[in-house]
């Protein structure tokens, strides 16, 4: 974390250039052009809504601020992304709260096992003064929320070879691929899987190749990422929730006028309230889509998993403000 910090600090402090031909904060005529990068594909509700994003902000600064959308993990991966908005090298982007946890651990809190058991109370967490307070750190690593994406609820595919999940007795050995996101490899632990971290732009031909017996997912990434290609079974588990971070670098926010700013918030607005709407509709519709596509879809009794996973927040209360973690219900 010292690293981290003594690194931040000196990019700031040589002054981070802008992208682009200049900065529109002192509210003039300067174009500025902003990279916007994103791991997944350009189906994906985060780039679609980010599409709008960038519709709203070219409309309302008359084209001063334009926005480079680059999808497919173009830029790198969710970890480089992220790292690219601390050190200047990528504008926006919007990845899994908990990859943010490695800047600052709280911001990953609304990814603990069964905390919500919809997207509405999901949507109230998000919006509220918890997520406030986990994500206040995260400024002093130059990085500005700007909104709350969804990514949906994380479901478990297997594949054809270790057959379907229909207890918490079929996770026992699994060697299940999970990103970087402690909170979740620790409920994949608990639940008796052997969760490996690799980069979502790998994740494919992982499973093509049989790295992995398994992956965890939202359903709209699992579909409009194409992984039912090489997964056969799909476990409804919902075991965490996966709120992304819709983020600016924060000298660029720092450097644009208020009328800018607005301009900004307003186009985030929007698309956040797109992006939800997207992810809403497609996890109701997607599964039977998957099931048409050839997945077998599994039920397992949820109340096992929830008994499995109960003492998450106490395995994390050296680790996450314990403030934050009595506060989750």
């Amino acid at each position: 974390m010292k690293r981290i910090m003594t690194i931040v600090t000196s990019v700031l402090a040589a002054g981070i250039i802008l992208t682009g031909c200049g900065s529109s904060g002192d509210g003039g005529s300067d174009s500025l052009v902003l990279k916007a990068g994103f791991s997944t594909a350009a189906s994906d509700p985060r780039v679609i809504a980010t599409e709008l994003f960038k519709e709203e902000v070219e409309k309302g600064t008359d084209g001063r601020i334009t926005i480079e959308i680059h999808s497919d993990g173009e830029l790198g991966s969710d970890a480089d992304l992220i790292s690219g908005v601390v050190n200047g090298e990528v504008d926006i982007t919007a990845s899994s709260a908990g990859n943010f946890a490695t800047y600052s651990t709280n911001a990953g809190i609304s990814a603990f096992p069964f905390l919500f058991d919809n997207f509405d109370q999901a949507w109230e967490f998000v919006d509220g003064d918890i997520e406030v307070q986990a994500e206040k750190n995260l400024k002093d690593y130059n990085i500005n929320v700007l909104g709350h994406y969804d990514n949906g609820f994380r479901c478990v595919t297997t594949s054809e070879k270790v057959g379907p999940v229909n207890s918490v007795s079929d996770m026992e050995g699994l060697v299940i691929r999970t990103p970087e996101n402690q909170v979740v490899m620790q409920t994949m632990l608990m639940l008796g899987a052997e969760p490996r971290i690799l980069e979502f732009t790998k994740l494919y031909d992982a499973l093509k190749n049989g790295d992995f017996d398994a992956q965890e997912n939202p359903i709209p990434v699992i579909y409009n990422n194409n992984l039912y290609e090489v997964q056969s079974n799909l476990a409804i588990t919902n075991h965490s929730y996966d709120v992304m971070l819709f983020v600016i670098r924060d000298d660029v926010w720092n450097s644009l006028s208020d009328e800018d700013r607005q301009i900004l918030k307003d186009a985030a607005a929007k698309a956040q309230a797109k992006d939800r709407e997207l992810i809403r509709t497609q996890t109701e519709d997607y599964i039977q889509k998957l099931q048409e596509a050839g997945m077998n879809v599994t039920y397992p009794d949820l109340e096992e998993f929830k008994t499995a996973t109960s003492s998450a927040t106490e395995i994390f209360a050296d680790t996450y403000d314990t403030n934050l973690l009595s506060q989750l219900k």
